[in-house]
């Protein structure tokens, strides 16, 4: 039997040695064995300014932004209220007050 770690990710019993890091053959997690703590849980998403960002902010727009397909643009300056985080491209889902539902991302906008 090995007596390498179980993967932290995901508790595969499988894990080898690749060089000086372990690697997890079912998820294909690699840490460091020398690593105290755990992978962390959840991504972290930042405004153009490296403040955190959370579900349920309000936040402003940096620059305009034109809006794909129409001749529409966001002003900067335009607060968008209680946004919802998701991975992705955009990262931020929202309402624009006066264009409706759209996804933006983190980095054309800061925390008010």
């Amino acid at each position: 039997m090995s007596d390498l770690p179980n993967c932290p990710k995901c508790s595969c019993e499988y894990t080898y040695e690749d060089g000086f890091l372990l690697v997890c053959p079912e998820c294909a997690y690699e840490w460091s064995p020398s690593a105290d703590s755990a992978p962390q849980e959840g991504r972290v998403w930042k405004d153009a300014n490296g403040n955190v960002l959370q579900d349920g902010d309000t936040v402003t727009v940096i620059k305009d932004l034109k809006l794909k397909g129409t001749s529409s643009v966001i002003k900067g300056g335009t607060k968008v209220k209680n946004i919802r985080l998701v991975d992705g491209d955009h990262d931020i889902d929202c309402k624009v007050e006066g264009i409706g539902p759209m996804q933006l991302k983190s980095q054309f906008v800061r925390k008010a």
